[in-house]
């Protein structure tokens, strides 16, 4: 009997699920890994990638060496993330671009990161246009392991992400009538890692200030700049783009 009562006693109730312990069952789910897509021609490039983002806790569920390759394998498998060279077979143009236009299109959750070898600001500027969860990264600059997993992490998340290399073209390109005339060197200075992506914590520990003095700044550029407020990173560096942009 009192055999029987020690084990009633040490048997709990976890909604419906009785575990021989004297605490609840509290084992964490497993995290689902979010799934990514790869294309680009380069296979060795590629299988690199590959590997990186299966042991970075992503799971790779299909390569594309072509745009239509690219798209058959985004339909049928709705990623989380595409990372896509912007020139693939057959013409080396602009295949990854235009399949990236569909993805966008078709399945408007899935973050886009496109991988390049060159500053194409034209192209660059008709994707991010698309909204947030989006990146643009040059392929020679992607050379800390640990900083590329992360921004892969922020813009599957929904943050945009610009190559800095991207925002000195577009500051050469820009209007002769510059309307960042407005602007003073440190709200430039604060424009130009907003289009970098840079959250305000993030710009803060650039430029050794307090995190209250960016978003002072940040206030400061929207208002100047006449955009609406917006706390979304994406927005930020789409703002920014569209000063940035002129010809």
């Amino acid at each position: 009997m009192i055999s029987d009562a020690a084990d009633a006693a040490a048997m709990v109730d976890t909604g419906g699920m009785l575990t021989p312990s004297g605490t609840a069952d509290t084992t964490p789910e497993t995290r689902r890994r979010p799934r990514v897509v790869l294309a680009d021609d380069d296979v060795l490039l590629r299988e690199g990638l590959a590997s990186l983002l299966d042991r970075s806790g992503f799971d790779v569920v299909g390569q594309a060496g072509d745009g239509a390759e690219l798209l058959a394998l985004v339909r049928a498998t709705v990623p989380e993330v595409a990372i896509i060279d912007i020139r693939m077979p057959p013409a080396y143009v602009t295949e990854g671009l235009d399949a990236a236009r569909v993805i966008r299109e078709e399945l408007p959750d899935t973050a886009i990161i496109v991988l390049s070898a060159h500053v194409e600001v034209d192209e660059a500027m008709e994707l991010l246009a698309g909204g947030e969860r989006l990146g643009y990264l040059l392929k020679s600059r992607v050379t800390d392991v640990a900083q590329f997993i992360d921004t892969v992490e922020r813009i599957a998340a929904g943050a945009s992400v610009v190559d800095p290399s991207l925002v000195q073209e577009l500051v050469k390109a820009r209007r002769r009538r510059d309307p960042l005339d407005v602007l003073s060197p440190r709200e430039r200075e604060v424009l130009a890692l907003m289009a970098e992506g840079g959250s305000n914590a993030g710009i803060a520990r650039q430029i050794f200030v307090s995190e209250g003095t960016v978003e002072k700044h940040v206030r400061s550029i929207l208002t100047k700049l006449d955009l609406p407020e917006s706390q979304t990173d994406h927005r930020r560096v789409l703002a920014v783009l569209r000063f940035l942009e002129g010809r």
